[in-house]
């Protein structure tokens, strides 16, 4: 079959997968609604195209926190790869490379950081940090990452206990035995507490200031989906906010991503850089959170898809469908550089 969208992907991932795989990929917390409303929240938004504009030449190539990426997407971090695919982490960092894009790793990624770096040496490369009871902990993760030329911490502020994911749980006995399995295979997961309990439901905006001053490393918080919390990080010093509801997995009935982009975008006013995860599954859909103020976003689960067909080739193939699929959108709509991206290109549908 040929690969032609994301949907693709998203088909052969759940027919290959093993159920207990695809359900802990798939799940989203409760009822799945604030999943569910990612993806129908970009077929609300319809785009103004403006025609007669000579989009001969096109240019999708952007910055994220200064460092030229090739087009406005990244991967999102995602944990456990190793479950779609024998590399696991190692091939989505060498995928990202070759499309000179952003890969944000896991806290619990099934491959060591040093493994990663090994197998993708020019990538750039985030890292996700969450904050542990044990803090030593956690400050051994940041000094270990920036020594190995990670450019940014990701810290995710949405979890201070893991929401309530309904097949997870039927599928509980069935997914610990992969879980320890990869445990013993693999360093990352023990090296990074995987263990229950581990996560630190007290943490403050007074982490913030505690991880400035163990690293010079640029922090970037994912989890933020009001404007009250956007100001709050602007003014605690962080260089970027991801826009994010944690894939629907954590509090069901909150937003959709892209509908809590523009009041976090209006309240920054472009003091930092603003991205979005959550939905994303076309270049239209790119460009929808481009124009509404989207440095850039980062895709989950469809990296994983492009992992459990075909690796390393799989996810690159995911990357340059989106990429692709975001030039001829970009065209369509009259935009010839991301910089001609702007919310005159919106228009809220009434429907």
């Amino acid at each position: 079959m040929a690969m032609v969208c994301l949907t693709d992907f998203e088909e052969y991932a759940k027919e290959h997968l093993s159920k207990a795989t695809w359900d802990y990929y798939a799940a989203g917390a409760d009822e799945c609604c604030t999943r569910d409303d990612n993806l129908l929240a970009y077929k609300r938004i319809r785009l103004r195209p403006r025609i007669l504009r000579d989009v001969s030449v096109s240019d999708t190539r952007t910055t994220v926190q200064g460092t030229e990426i090739s087009f406005p997407v990244g991967i999102a971090p995602t944990a456990f790869h190793c479950l779609a695919w024998h590399e696991g982490e190692v091939a989505t960092a060498r995928a990202t490379e070759a499309v000179n894009t952003c890969y944000i790793t896991s806290t619990y990624s099934t491959c060591s950081v040093e493994e990663i770096v090994a197998a993708a040496p020019n990538g750039y490369r985030w890292f996700q940090l969450y904050v542990y009871r044990d803090r030593k902990l956690s400050e051994q993760i940041v000094h270990r990452v920036e020594a190995l030329g990670y450019k940014a911490l990701v810290l995710t502020v949405d979890v201070p206990y893991t929401g309530k994911r309904r097949n997870d749980i039927r599928n509980h006995i069935r997914r610990s035995n992969v879980l320890s399995h990869l445990q013993q295979e693999a360093a990352g997961p023990e090296e990074y507490g995987i263990p229950a309990n581990t996560l630190d439901p007290s943490i403050s905006w007074k982490d913030v200031y505690w991880l400035q001053t163990l690293t010079r490393l640029p922090i970037i918080i994912k989890g933020i989906l009001t404007k009250e919390d956007a100001e709050l990080a602007v003014e605690h010093g962080v260089q970027g906010i991801i826009v994010s509801n944690h894939g629907g997995r954590q509090l069901d009935g909150g937003p959709a991503t892209i509908d809590a982009l523009s009041e976090i975008v209006d309240t920054v006013q472009g003091r930092i850089e603003v991205y979005l995860d959550g939905g994303i599954r076309t270049g239209s859909d790119v460009l929808k959170a481009v124009a509404l103020g989207a440095k850039c976003v980062f895709i989950g689960r469809p990296a994983i898809w492009g992992l459990a067909y075909k690796g390393e080739e799989g996810v690159r193939e995911v990357l340059q469908i989106l990429n692709d699929e975001f030039r001829l959108s970009m065209a369509l709509s009259g935009c010839r550089n991301v910089a001609e991206i702007n919310r005159n290109l919106i228009q809220f549908s009434k429907l």
